[in-house]
């Protein structure tokens, strides 16, 4: 039996300033929005509600019946913002937390609650934290999430246990408003209309007049309600596939306790991998302060990873990075952390693997260090070049993440495999360097469609020795819309080698032949 929590904040947008401008709680406040050209309270605190206040009311009749008010103007985006750090922050009671704006979330607590001391303490425990922090906030829990959001919101009992069945789920819910459905303003007024005001009065009437007035999402939402129909939430985020956590009677501060219990969990997590034979490729670490923020730390690796030694050491690094940015402490523990949680997001296979006291490490090694260097300067910016399946040299190779792409691995014992790839291409030897883009060069040569001479290159003159050559290389006629080239290596009286080509076949695609300098040979 699934069990979802809903989270209802009736205060979100004035609680979030009173904790942002430090203002007494017990002063009325409201905040206002433009409405049809007209200014009109938009939220409300329990202090300006006990006046007679409420959403929706024009400004000018909330001053009149309290000149005091104080008012400060809606921010839709901060508090869309608040919500989801609120969010964020209940994955510290399950990993599936979904947002249900504009002031609530939907938590699927299946299978957590026991982690608690029950569903009761768990509802008290979210409570007052929230309350700690400054929110005012009221919590339900019942076996489908529109229970819990009708009884969070209109309910007196806030929880129904999961062994209730549709007779008790009537009775409990039916003496509630049929507002408690979520249905549009225009369906309650006319329900208002024909006498119905209660879900007891759905219930008991014939759905063929009413869905045919009303429509049948009427019904599918009182089904939805009573647990005859599904309907599953979206969490914010997805569910990590591993998950090891530590919670802290006392809030922890210290740099070398948090690194000290991530090299516990990531010990506690090497041994999950391992039992199902997997490794971690995409790796977060979520710290949980007592004053309601969440901090998160993520690091990727370039190859399946279970070593705890290392999965530590990829999260040291990243803490070690962001203090050499900022003199400030990187992890800004404030008050402190009470929870830290170690995730596994993204896993991939990873097979034992065979002994071999012939196997050097470097491949190992190569991959521990591009794990370091991801962690301290993003894995995307780590990056290896390979070879694409083309002649044209603008586009023979391709920068790569290491992490996202790793390199195809060889097998050692055929030493001549990288010999036997260039035999199969049989391309002549390209240079060491290659220009990031093709540079002019003045050469004179004896005819149009020959070799040249000697070419001027960056104010310098160089006067050809030897040369080698043509090799014509056209591009893509499907890719590309250039000129055919003819490569040549040329060799100056000083032995310098150069890669040049000749843009242009003479007479049929041009009538002067540009010439350019594209790459240096060792």
């Amino acid at each position: 039996m699934t069990r979802y929590l809903s989270l209802w904040l009736p205060s979100l947008a004035t609680d979030r300033i009173i904790r942002r401008t430090a203002a007494a709680r017990e002063a009325p406040l409201a905040t206002i929005a433009k409405v049809k050209s007209a200014q009109r309270l938009a939220a409300v605190n329990r202090a300006a509600a006990r006046h007679g206040l409420k959403p929706g009311m024009a400004l000018a009749d909330a001053r009149a019946i309290l000149p005091d008010l104080t008012c400060c103007a809606a921010d839709e985006v901060a508090e869309a913002a608040t919500l989801a750090a609120i969010t964020d922050w209940c994955r510290r009671f399950t990993p599936l937390a979904a947002l249900d704006p504009p002031d609530g979330m939907m938590l699927d607590v299946t299978g957590a609650a026991h982690l608690f001391g029950g569903e009761a303490k768990l509802l008290g425990e979210i409570e007052t934290r929230l309350a700690a922090q400054g929110f005012a906030a009221r919590a339900a829990l019942a076996p489908t999430p529109e229970a819990a959001w009708a009884l969070a919101r209109f309910g007196k009992e806030r929880l129904i246990e999961d062994e209730a069945r549709e007779a008790d789920m009537r009775r409990r819910l039916g003496a509630l408003p049929l507002a408690a459905l979520r249905l549009d303003a225009a369906v309650l007024a006319g329900l208002a209309q024909a006498g119905l005001r209660r879900i007891d009065d759905l219930i008991l009437r014939p759905r063929a007049p009413l869905a045919a007035r009303f429509g049948k999402p009427l019904f599918v939402r009182l089904d939805a309600l009573l647990g005859r129909a599904k309907r599953p939430i979206t969490p914010r985020f997805e569910a990590p596939a591993y998950l090891a956590e530590r919670r802290f009677a006392e809030p922890v501060v210290q740099r070398e306790t948090i690194e000290a219990t991530i090299l516990a969990l990531a010990q506690d997590l090497a041994r999950l991998l391992a039992r199902r034979g997997e490794g971690a490729r995409q790796l977060d670490v979520s710290l949980f302060g007592v004053d309601g923020s969440v901090k998160h730390l993520r690091a990727g690796t370039s190859r399946p990873l279970r070593d705890a030694a290392v999965i530590a050491r990829l999260f040291r690094e990243k803490i070690e990075a962001a203090a050499a940015m900022d003199e400030r402490d990187p992890l800004d523990a404030g008050f402190g952390f009470d929870l830290v949680r170690l995730a596994a997001e993204a896993v991939e296979r990873q097979d034992e693997d065979q002994a071999n006291w012939l196997a050097p490490a470097a491949e190992e090694d190569l991959a521990d260090l591009i794990d370091r260097l991801g962690a301290r300067l993003g894995v995307r910016r780590v990056v290896r070049l390979e070879q694409s399946d083309t002649h044209w040299p603008d586009f023979a190779v391709t920068a790569l993440p290491c992490a996202l792409s790793p390199p195809p691995r060889h097998s050692r014992a055929d030493p001549g495999h990288d010999a036997q790839i260039f035999a199969e291409n049989a391309l002549p030897p390209r240079p060491i360097r290659l220009l990031q883009r093709p540079e002019p060069i003045e050469a004179i040569a004896s005819v149009p469609d020959g070799p040249p001479l000697r070419f001027r290159w960056r104010r310098v003159l160089h006067d050809i020795a030897a040369i080698e050559g043509p090799e014509r290389i056209a591009p893509e006629w499907w890719k590309h819309r250039a000129l055919t080239r003819d490569y040549f290596r040329a060799e100056d009286s000083k032995g310098r080698r150069f890669w040049l080509y000749r843009e242009g076949l003479y007479e049929s695609e041009t009538m002067r032949p540009r010439w350019f300098m594209h790459g240096l040979f060792a």
